[in-house]
């Protein structure tokens, strides 16, 4: 017999197991407490129990009924009158859960979660009910978190002088979170901007107090004599050089600024490593950079090739110069996810450039651990890829979000589609047509295949480049950004050939 427990939301709870029963074993315990302080326990109201052992169909957990398996989620719960759903396995694998949600989106009701079995086991909180939590937006992604070979990193960073430009950004300060976990002799942080590297210097300070030697400059990698200046004075093993301009519209606008900031900057940073005999330089690209429709993106693609320019030159023995590449990332600056949720807490319509748009995601961990990894393993000269899995659709990103916040899209909030944005791209890609993949030990990074540079064209035709930049002459630095990156094309053609399946 299915009871009416109390006169919370009625709930539907995903799992018959050990967490399931101490979920309802939980509320009931909650509500016949005399204790009137604060009781989740009122917001629920269990009223079935699906569970994919069919076996237990029929049976009762505390007086709930298991009455269907996952596949019938979207049924029972309109059956039903379900108002919320919880998944309750804790211990479920990536695939199986991320099946599960998706069939929990079918309903279009508020979703939440029981934490992995880690974090009931290891958190201070013992009640579980109180651990039930939203679910996060990276568990949308429809792939397993990627995992990192950390001994790898642990030796490549141990004792090093580690110089993270660009320090104080989303990528640039989770580098130097993770660098620190693994005791290295310096952290050096490099940021134009003082608010980022001020958050970031004072964030290690509470963490480690004085166990952690960080110094934290404000600086511009567009000046050579400032940054010959540090590279002098600090003498880094490690550069990782996360500094750039990475918004597509607004550097559409001001294309020198990527210019100066993205290949200028990149080519003092770089340079300066190998004069100093850096050990290993890493620079953080992204997948606007294969085939780029935009002068971000071409920039990029730019500095790719600057890296293994410098790479292939014999003087460069002594510092290996490797590049990562990845899609966007959840979170970060600039990112779509922030610009929902703000959307969606205002009672404003969310807004998609496109209803066609995908992209491929990552979260910042995960972008940051290929980074340190890649810079482990690298030799030099190589683009390390990540396999992100299937691309995502910013709709239904955006659908699945709005959900997670107990609206209906379309009905309480409004999904407003504004039209591609300048230079925007209907989708990314991490590999360009000449590059092959050579796997690693990490199943799920890639290297590209290394593209011979004609050094005396590429120079010639990079101080033209940067010339046009410093004069901002606008339509001769486009004119040179074309000429040093000959699949920069422009994105309606690009776009056109995606929208027909070309």
């Amino acid at each position: 017999m299915i009871t009416t427990m109390c006169h919370g939301k009625r709930t539907m709870i995903i799992g018959a197991g050990v967490a399931g029963q101490m979920l309802i074993s939980e509320i009931q315990n909650a509500q016949h407490s005399p204790y009137k302080g604060d009781k989740p326990a009122a917001k629920y109201e269990p009223v079935c129990i699906i569970d994919n052992d069919t076996s237990k169909l029929g049976t009762d957990v505390m007086g709930v009924r298991v009455v269907a398996t996952p596949s019938n989620i979207p049924e029972v719960a309109k059956k039903m009158d379900i108002e919320q759903i919880i998944l309750a396995i804790p211990s479920l694998p990536e695939e199986r859960r991320k099946l599960i949600i998706d069939l929990c989106n079918e309903t279009e009701l508020p979703l939440k979660i029981v934490p992995f079995i880690g974090t009931l086991i290891l958190g201070n909180d013992t009640s579980l009910l109180r651990q039930v939590r939203e679910i996060k937006t990276e568990e949308l992604l429809g792939r397993a978190p990627v995992t990192f070979n950390n001994d790898n990193i642990k030796g490549f960073v141990h004792n090093k002088v580690c110089m993270v430009t660009g320090g104080g950004g989303s990528i640039g300060s989770e580098l130097v979170r993770q660098i620190a976990k693994y005791d290295p002799k310096q952290i050096i942080i490099v940021d134009i901007y003082e608010n980022n590297a001020y958050e970031i210097q004072q964030e290690l300070l509470m963490e480690y107090g004085d166990s952690l030697d960080v110094v934290t400059l404000i600086a511009s990698v567009r000046d050579y004599f400032r940054m010959n200046q540090i590279f002098d004075r600090f003498r880094p093993d490690v550069v990782f050089h996360a500094a750039a301009h990475k918004h597509v519209p607004l550097m559409e606008y001001s294309p020198m600024e990527a210019i100066k900031n993205n290949v200028v900057g990149t080519f003092n940073v770089a340079t300066l490593a190998q004069f100093y005999k850096v050990k290993k330089f890493v620079m953080i690209s992204t997948d606007k950079a294969v085939n780029p429709t935009n002068a971000m993106g071409a920039s990029k693609r730019c500095c790719e090739m600057m890296v293994q320019y410098l790479a292939q030159q014999s003087g460069s023995c002594c510092t290996e110069f490797v590049t990562t590449r990845f899609g966007n990332v959840l979170g970060s600056n600039g990112s779509v996810i922030p610009i929902f949720k703000k959307q969606i807490e205002q009672g404003k319509p969310v807004t998609v450039t496109h209803p066609d748009i995908i992209r491929y995601f990552m979260t910042i961990p995960e972008a940051v651990s290929l980074v340190m990894e890649a810079a482990a393993m690298a030799h030099g000269g190589e683009i390390f890829v990540l396999d992100m899995g299937k691309p995502v659709k910013i709709v239904t990103l955006a659908e699945n979000l709005i959900r997670m916040y107990g609206k209906e899209p379309y009905v309480d909030t409004p999904i407003r589609f504004t039209g591609l944005r300048p230079g925007e791209k209907i989708k990314e890609e991490l590999l360009m047509m000449e590059e092959g993949l050579k796997k690693t030990s990490n199943k799920l990074i890639y290297i590209g295949k290394q593209i011979e540079i004609d050094e005396d064209s590429f120079i010639n035709e990079l101080r033209a480049l940067r010339d046009a930049a410093l004069e901002n002459d606008e339509e001769k630095a486009i004119a040179a950004l074309h000429k040093i990156v000959p699949t920069f094309i422009a994105p309606e053609k690009f776009n056109k050939r995606v929208l027909q399946g070309a």
